[in-house]
């Protein structure tokens, strides 16, 4: 049987504090396996423990939101977190110019500071990108990242078209069922299913129809489903050929 992969989720979000391991059991019964992304330090220590479950991965890093807020010590904390053998990207990290939390030269800095322990550590990336397109994509070729996932993608056919041909992937969630999103679904069928992952951004961009209520990993079937729906394939063939890119790209089994 093939699996279904959300490749970000954030379990560990006080959403689902009265029901965590009941979701983690549902998904596990739905055949549901997923990355649990970390946004700091805490969070990303937590996405280590919740990879204690068979169907669980992890990603650890910390996001731009967070980047005022860490220690001087936090690319070591992250580099001993990620020699877990259930790590498999550096995530969630970029860079956020819609509500700069953290002021832009220390997103930037810590940015790049985590896309280099990436290559150091030879993980890919998990890359959070809002309204800072350009930067972000300067930023990844100065450094020269390879292995570059642009989760929830938000940029345009043309942005799309330059990460295409740097070999980048994209992952999308439940905003593509949106139906002012048109624009977007656009960007979708464009690109090739072998660059495109999956996600749900849990407890985030709940898909339609239960949009305004909480997300979940076992929702990553409806995003199949509508995928497939705009791709005009068949979701068995699109779970089996996004498995087979997350064996090579996040190096899962």
């Amino acid at each position: 049987m093939v699996l279904y992969l959300d490749v970000h989720a954030h379990l560990d979000d006080e959403a689902f504090d009265k029901d965590r391991l009941e979701i983690v059991e549902k998904a596990k019964r739905e055949n549901v396996y997923f990355i649990n992304a970390g946004v700091d330090i805490d969070s990303s220590l937590f996405s280590v423990e919740l990879s204690k479950h068979d169907n669980i991965f992890a990603a650890v890093g910390v996001h731009p939101h967070e980047a005022a807020k860490v220690n001087k010590d936090y690319i070591n904390e992250l580099r001993k977190l990620s020699k877990n053998p259930k790590v498999v990207a550096l995530g969630e990290i970029g860079l956020d110019y819609y509500y700069n939390f953290s002021p832009k030269e220390r997103q930037i800095e810590v940015f790049r500071e985590q896309l280099y322990l990436a290559g150091e550590l030879e993980l890919p990336v998990v890359v959070h990108d809002r309204e800072a397109h350009e930067d972000v994509l300067k930023i990844l070729e100065e450094v020269g990242i390879k292995d570059v996932m642009l989760h929830c993608f938000s940029g345009d056919l043309s942005m799309a078209e330059e990460a295409l041909k740097r070999g980048y992937f994209f992952s999308f969630g439940g905003s593509m069922t949106f139906k002012k999103n048109k624009s977007g679904r656009e960007v979708i069928r464009h690109l090739p299913l072998e660059n495109v992952f999956l996600e749900t951004d849990s407890p985030y961009l709940t898909p339609e129809p239960y949009r305004g209520r909480r997300n979940d990993p076992t929702l990553i079937k409806i995003i199949y489903d509508y995928y497939a729906n705009l791709k005009g394939m068949d979701v068995e063939e699109i779970k089996k050929i996004i498995w087979e890119k997350a064996i090579s790209f996040f190096k899962i089994h």
